[in-house]
């Protein structure tokens, strides 16, 4: 196998593992632990989801 073949396949494979990680941290900057999005949350979501009991609060 020529060298410039090997080059290639080292490239791509670079190329393939940097994509997937650019795409990763940009989905784990969008997206929090719940898997909603942070942009889309309003002030009173945010203040809801750190606080453990507002489930139970909000049923009653």
């Amino acid at each position: 196998m020529p060298f410039g073949d090997i080059l290639y396949i080292i490239a791509m494979f670079l190329f393939a593992f940097m994509t997937f990680i650019i795409v990763r941290n940009y989905f784990r900057l969008k997206f929090d632990d719940e898997g909603r999005r942070k942009d889309m949350l309003d002030e009173y979501e945010e203040k809801d989801s750190n606080n453990p009991n507002s489930d139970i609060e909000k049923m009653n």
